[in-house]
């Protein structure tokens, strides 16, 4: 049990953010615990209306947990999820070429991949969608309906940044948070929207969105680019050799010439654009896997909360 009980919700939320803080848990999990037990803790104020807040704090430690059982119980619980979700170990490897192969049998690679191709389009969406939300609130300020959408934009952004942080953790594997930042009770709609408007987080979201744009064409064409360079040389000796066989009847460029030089004739060019072929597409693979360690890394500075 706490050695102080926690008179009000907010030493509540307190102690459990700090117990949490103090076992190392991450960021995006101390915003879910402390939204559960807002949520929870609200809800029984409301039910009891009337009564002490103390009083019924003191129920509530009883059923619910003191913020130290809460606290442990959720990283428990985070450590099992983590370890169902957690591909299957790879089998170290003790060799250079083994390691550098065994990027093709991690699932997450091909997840980094995949996100690499979708992150065009979700670039140009949160793009376009922040550059007219953020043009439309500056141009209609001066009106009320101005200051309306000012607040739908806003609210907007922070849904989004929650359906790509599930984008993020499914594809990617960074824990990220799965419940919104519960809004302090007590305070009027201006000083919400005030709020709003002055949490760093609100900004370094819009901040993600803009550079998502930039980031989502170079991966999109890295991607598009590594993999068709990877698979025209993987498949072009093969082609030429059914070439040769009668089986294709496309013409396939059989070795390298300059200026109607002869520099490297078949028998060498084709093994070497196979080889060539599979380094590119293994380098493309690690490409991915260094990408969603940097990109899990980019969205949980940008779009988490700081748990402090």
């Amino acid at each position: 049990m706490t050695a102080t009980i926690p008179r009000t919700i907010a030493e509540y939320l307190e102690q459990l953010r700090s117990t949490l803080q103090g076992a190392g848990a991450d960021p995006a999990l101390i915003q879910d615990a402390l939204y559960d037990a807002e949520e929870h803790l609200r809800a029984e104020l409301h039910e009891n209306h009337g009564k002490p807040e103390a009083e019924v704090l003191a129920k509530i430690v009883g059923s619910y947990g003191a913020p130290e059982e809460v606290a442990s119980i959720y990283v428990d619980k985070e450590v099992q999820v983590q370890q169902a979700l957690r591909p299957p170990p790879q089998r170290p490897r003790k060799t250079a070429w083994g390691k550098f192969f065994a990027v093709g049998s991690d699932a997450r690679t091909y997840a980094g991949l995949f996100y690499m191709l979708l992150s065009l389009a979700t670039g140009i969406f949160y793009f376009t969608w922040t550059v007219v939300g953020l043009s439309l609130s500056l141009g209609l300020s001066l009106l009320i309906f101005g200051v309306v959408f000012a607040v739908f934009f806003f609210a907007t952004t922070r849904v989004l940044a929650l359906v790509e942080s599930r984008i993020i953790e499914t594809m990617l594997g960074e824990r990220m948070p799965r419940r919104p930042v519960y809004a302090r009770a007590g305070l009027t709609i201006w000083q919400r929207m005030g709020e709003m408007f002055t949490d760093p987080r609100t900004w370094s979201t819009l901040l993600y969105f803009v550079l998502m744009l930039p980031l989502g064409i170079v991966y999109f064409t890295v991607a598009v680019t590594g993999i068709a360079t990877s698979l025209a040389c993987i498949f072009a000796p093969i082609a030429h050799i059914g070439w040769m066989l009668g089986l294709v009847r496309i013409d396939v460029a059989d070795h390298i010439r300059f200026n109607d030089t002869l520099l490297v004739p078949w028998q060498i060019a084709d093994p070497l654009t196979f080889v060539l072929g599979i380094a590119l597409l293994f380098g493309l693979l690690h490409f991915a896997r260094g990408l969603a360690k940097f990109q899990g890394a980019l969205a949980k500075n940008l779009l988490v909360k700081p748990a402090g």
